[in-house]
């Protein structure tokens, strides 16, 4: 079950990376699109629409991203997270989908649930 939670990791990872970069590449050509224009309304509309694209993207990227590298240290909340995005995913067809669906077996299978528990008892067994 490691090897299918670290691929759950690198899969959100890797799109949340593939998502951020799509958002900033899609807000750099709207802002150049408008500076060719040279009209100022045009160049503040294009940017803005462009900067509301990007937030648009980094929304799931960003936490998809981060809930990747804590879910490969077997962090308990980066398995909550990486649920999160995953019922999310569901919507997402056809690729997410099948993603979503994968991650949600993997995550919420009993051998998972049982590997983090005992990973929280552990960190928590150094604390005083």
């Amino acid at each position: 079950m490691k090897q299918h939670i670290s691929l759950v990791a690198a899969l959100n990872i890797g799109f949340g990376i593939i998502r951020l970069l799509i958002g900033l590449v899609i807000m750099v050509i709207l802002s150049t699109a408008g500076f060719i224009s040279g009209d100022a309304g045009a160049m503040t509309i294009t940017t803005l629409v462009g900067i509301i694209i990007a937030l648009f993207f980094s929304i799931k990227s960003v936490p998809e991203i981060l809930g990747g590298f804590g879910l490969l240290k077997r962090k308990p909340w980066a398995r909550i997270v990486i649920i999160i995005i995953g019922c999310v995913d569901l919507i997402e067809f056809p690729i997410g989908t099948a993603i979503g669906i994968y991650t949600l077996w993997v995550l919420l299978n009993e051998e998972t649930i049982a590997m983090f528990d005992q990973e929280m008892i552990y960190n928590n067994a150094d604390k005083p």
